[in-house]
């Protein structure tokens, strides 16, 4: 009875811990299976703002070996981001502009921290497992890994060296190329794209590759993406002409940007360039808000994800499940009240939304003008200094009204209304001309701005908060077709415009019942033939 008792016990507790085991494995199966779930015409996409690790001497020079110790501490954080991206599904993942190896060097303290990495499209190499094949690839090694073990599409940004010849005309006197250069690698760990990139922002350690990059990557999950980094956003090649020759509707963007207000905070000009251009942008801020850097997010056409903190000192994950845009999905955007193509402008590729009936045709436009030219004495034209550039200013006064202000050719028109009452002093602002300071570029802006406090003075300066609500039309006679729609609330958070479009010559931007107080409202025209 006893040996009965003791084999039915024995095989009870076999069975239990059978079933116990399957029980355990269906689980593992079952959240693995729930994380990679996604909805069909959708994937899911991270981003990680990363405070880095910075050498706290990087204008002194320091050997291989140290330099490898500091940029493997930031690759560990890298890592942690990688896995917890990875549980939560993501398919891809995009690093900061100079997270690896910071920033601040010369171009002879900067030569530790280089690795070779080989053109992706003459070589196919997988640094994870075949880490031997070329020397100095410590970092994209430990980056295949990630991605290999992780089963992600991983984009970062390093510094490269590449050798060159004396007989190249552009070679450098040192005999080498730097390359301020990001590379992406695909979910088996293959080095799949790089990209040098084009537009320098005073970073005196890499030089402009001789030739343009335009880069692209195919994905299993969503086409084909395009690449390019920070401050390449502002100008013509290679962001907007990648955008244009070659149908991108997907971009991956590391930066490490400096937020400047009121018309060019990191989320704000992100926003606006998706927005702009009907594509979805996957955005990596390095965060270190004493220096003013922080704002990450993935951007959709209808739909942001962002963070902007300047208190925090830690970095952030973003991951979120957004729609691939297809032709498809294009014309459903111009179904539902976003992207309308316009014929009445030369560029009519440039995404352009509905527009109501109140916003005006031509005639009832020159009727606004010639109101607007009576409300001038009611409104004094002054001048002030924003984003560096000589603004020509009117003040919002009342709580509703029509006002004009014009410098040069262009010539903006704003009609409001608050909805709030509020003695908060806000200035439409307009500027046409060439940008000189921290870069050189054409820039037609109109501009709705709050500004520092009660006098004209402080209109033009950094502001971040605002209780106003203000339901408002906003339009220029724009010379460019390339406008980007910047709408910045309270607290840095964004909002989109109820509708964007061209009627005629006339580039419109509305907005009615916003529930946070309005910070900045502006169209931002990039004029790049004039640069």
């Amino acid at each position: 009875m006893f040996w009965c008792c003791l084999f039915h016990s024995r095989f009870m507790a076999k069975v239990m811990l059978e079933a116990s085991c399957m029980f355990f494995l269906f689980l593992f199966c079952y959240q693995v299976a729930s994380a990679e779930v996604h909805r069909e015409g959708h994937y899911i996409a991270a981003v990680y703002e990363h405070r880095s690790i910075l050498s706290p001497n990087p204008a002194t020079l320091t050997d291989r070996h140290s330099a490898l110790e500091l940029m493997i501490r930031n690759l560990a954080i890298y890592e942690e981001q990688v896995i917890a991206a990875a549980k939560q599904g993501a398919q891809i993942i995009v690093f900061p502009e100079d997270g690896i190896h910071g920033f601040n060097f010369t171009r002879e303290t900067i030569y530790p921290y280089l690795e070779f990495v080989p053109h992706p499209q003459t070589v196919k190499w997988n640094p994870c497992r075949e880490p031997h094949l070329f020397s100095d690839t410590e970092v994209l090694q430990q980056l295949s890994c990630m991605a290999l073990r992780s089963k992600i599409f991983l984009v970062a940004n390093i510094g490269a060296k590449q050798p060159c010849v004396y007989s190249d005309p552009v070679c450098p006197p040192d005999g080498r190329y730097q390359f301020n250069t990001d590379v992406v690698f695909n979910a088996n760990g293959t080095l799949v794209a790089r990209y040098r990139k084009q537009n320098l922002y005073f970073e005196y350690a890499f030089n402009t590759p001789p030739e343009v990059d335009h880069v692209l990557f195919d994905t299993p999950f969503a086409g084909k993406f395009g690449m390019f980094t920070c401050f390449d956003i502002l100008f013509y090649e290679p962001a907007v002409s990648l955008i244009k020759e070659y149908n991108v509707k997907q971009v991956v963007y590391p930066t490490a940007w400096m937020n400047q207000l009121p018309l060019l905070s990191a989320v704000e000009f992100q926003q606006a360039f998706a927005t702009a251009f009907n594509i979805n942008v996957l955005a990596a801020n390095i965060h270190h808000p004493d220096l003013g850097m922080t704002g990450s997010g993935i951007y959709t056409p209808l739909k942001s994800f962002i963070y902007h903190d300047m208190e925090s000192h830690d970095g952030k994950l973003i991951v979120a499940e957004i729609p691939v845009i297809t032709p498809e999905h294009e014309s459903y955007l111009q179904s539902n009240t976003r992207c309308e193509e316009s014929t009445e402008h030369p560029h009519n590729n440039f995404a352009s939304l509905h527009i109501d009936d109140q916003v005006y045709n031509k005639k009832e436009q020159e009727a606004h003008c010639r109101v607007a030219e009576k409300n001038k004495e009611a409104s004094p034209i002054f001048y002030g200094e924003m984003m560096y550039d000589n603004f020509t200013f009117v003040p919002v006064q009342g709580t509703k009204g029509e006002l004009q202000v014009c410098a040069n050719i262009l010539c903006c028109y704003l009609n409001y209304q608050k909805s709030t009452s509020s003695d908060e002093l806000y200035a439409l602002g307009v500027f046409d001309g060439l940008h000189t300071v921290h870069g050189t570029y054409y820039v037609q802006a109109c501009s709705l701005v709050k500004c520092g406090g009660f006098s004209y003075s402080t209109c033009g300066q950094e502001v971040m908060d605002a209780t106003a609500l203000i339901d408002f039309q906003l339009g220029g006679n724009f010379s460019t077709s390339y406008i980007f729609p910047l709408l910045l609330m309270s607290g840095i958070n964004l909002d989109f415009a109820d509708h964007l479009g061209w009627t005629s010559n006339y580039y419109f931007m509305s907005k009615n019942g916003s529930s946070s107080g309005l910070v900045t409202a502006a169209l931002y025209g990039r004029w790049y033939e004039k640069d």
